[in-house]
């Protein structure tokens, strides 16, 4: 992606988060200029992977297949002594014609859900015990503490406020009901590692190859550069 793509994306979803009134913590705002000055108090940000992300899967399509967010609290799968926090939250922005792909998470467990927008469409299928799509079995959701069984593929539907429970190696892909605008999602899940939790069908890769054609508006939260030692 060149940075002016990830630069008006980081942007168009700030306005839709100030629209809807929901406040960041003030790391989401520093500059990257302030990034350099901020020391190891600021560690634990730089090591879970808080603040600002987009995806384009690495196939270079934003506009098609990516989405904009926020990680604003995480633990660490890998330092849980350092960082014991079992949970993590985010904020998502999906466009009205963007999709996330197909995948399942082996350790997190998380609830998506409607902040506002648009109607979210999640697409749901069991895994095989080989971690390969199951296209004919029936499957159990949650739905806002409604257990409720689907057809294998049954794409969800979350209107504004509504809720779906993603459990361990459930299959789930996003996207929003033609028409209907941009959809603020919240997550609330378990710890989140998106270097090692993410499984893809078909194969496909979790942060973008970035051409560097304008300065960063915000650095993504892979982008931090060390605490400068005193």
């Amino acid at each position: 992606m060149k940075r002016s793509e990830i630069n008006a994306a980081l942007r168009e979803m700030e306005r839709m988060i100030n629209d809807y009134r929901f406040s960041l913590p003030k790391f989401c705002g520093f500059t990257p200029e302030e990034w350099k000055t901020k020391g190891h108090e600021w560690d634990e940000v730089r090591d879970n992977m808080l603040g600002w992300d987009i995806t384009d899967f690495g196939l270079g399509k934003f506009d098609d297949v990516g989405f904009s967010l926020i990680t604003i609290r995480n633990g660490n799968q890998q330092d849980r002594e350092k960082y014991p926090k079992p949970y993590a939250e985010k904020l998502l922005y999906l466009r009205d014609g963007q999709y996330s792909l197909n995948h399942f998470h082996w350790y997190k467990m998380e609830d998506i859900i409607n902040r506002g927008g648009g109607n979210l469409l999640i697409r749901v299928f069991n895994a095989h015990e080989d971690e390969t799509v199951d296209r004919e079995s029936d499957v159990t959701i949650h739905v806002d503490g409604e257990t409720r069984v689907v057809p294998a593929g049954t794409q969800v539907k979350l209107e504004p406020g509504m809720s779906l429970t993603i459990t361990q190696r459930l299959y789930h892909d996003f996207n929003v009901e033609p028409g209907t605008g941009a959809v603020l999602i919240g997550e609330v899940s378990q710890c989140n590692d998106d270097n090692t939790d993410n499984h893809f069908d078909p194969p496909a890769g979790r942060f973008p190859t970035i051409e560097e054609d304008e300065p960063p508006y915000r650095l993504l939260c892979n982008e931090y550069p060390p605490a400068p030692e005193k």
